[in-house]
């Protein structure tokens, strides 16, 4: 198994799970998804596990797709399932995830927060889909889910200038579980944690499914929808042209086509 996501055993329930490529802002390469899909492989299988917490090593939570990887031939090793990015956004899961997101959480890792059915974050995380600044779209989940989990005009607004929000912001458009108190990022992340690890497992799942089905409904069509449209930027010459100006470090230069 790769180093780039670290597996904690099962404590008190509670299983940890830590994105672990600090020096590239966790980036997702294809080493970060079949990480991520071997956790929840793991999660599944072990019924000691009641609820899993997401976490990242580094001062970000993850800076989503590595544009290197992608600019390198390597976009189909950041899916796994075809449609699932960093093997995790559409992955099918019976435990509840926490993300616990520290900086910055832009682009593919905002999508896999966003996946996650709870978000912690400290006060100097940052959201944002940042992807059409770069000729791509928000592919793994986040084009979809940004607008039901926001106020339709912030989340419009998010996704087609590619701005960011900070954690205040995020919090008071509902989009946080919790914002934790400063230096209480951990602390906050495992009471809650525990808090959901201390009731009946059955109940919890059930539960999760229904809630799930209430915000995720229609998403089967919504995620082939989204392939659709990822497969044909994927084919413009934008997309190859963000590819190129972002490991060249300099301005893109748009055509449209």
């Amino acid at each position: 198994m790769s180093d780039s996501v670290i597996i904690s055993g099962v404590e008190d329930h509670i299983l940890t799970v830590e994105l672990n490529r600090p020096g590239a802002a966790n980036a997702v390469d294809g080493n970060v998804a079949a990480g991520l899909h071997e956790a929840v492989r793991m999660s599944e299988a072990d019924p000691d596990c009641r609820v899993v917490v997401l976490r990242a090593a580094g001062k970000a939570f993850c800076a989503g797709a590595d544009l290197k990887a992608v600019a390198a031939g390597q976009r189909d090793r950041l899916w796994t399932d075809g449609d699932s990015f960093a093997g995790f956004t559409t992955t099918p899961r019976t435990r509840p995830w926490i993300a616990q997101v520290q900086g910055a959480a832009l682009g593919g890792g905002f999508e896999i927060a966003l996946a996650c059915d709870l978000i912690v974050a400290g006060h100097e995380a940052r959201f944002g889909l940042p992807e059409v600044t770069r000729g791509i779209i928000a592919a793994g989940g986040g084009a979809f889910r940004l607008p039901r989990r926001l106020p339709h005009g912030l989340a419009m607004r998010m996704l087609l200038t590619g701005q960011a929000i900070d954690a205040r912001a995020a919090a008071d458009a509902g989009l946080l579980a919790a914002l934790a108190p400063a230096g209480a990022l951990d602390d906050t992340v495992r009471e809650l944690a525990r808090a959901v690890a201390a009731n009946a497992p059955l109940a919890v799942r059930e539960t999760l499914r229904l809630a799930r089905a209430a915000v995720d409904g229609n998403e089967d069509a919504l995620r082939a929808a989204t392939g659709a449209a990822r497969e044909r930027v994927a084919r413009s010459a934008d997309f190859a042209e963000g590819m190129r100006a972002f490991v060249d470090k300099r301005p893109p230069v748009w055509t449209g086509a």
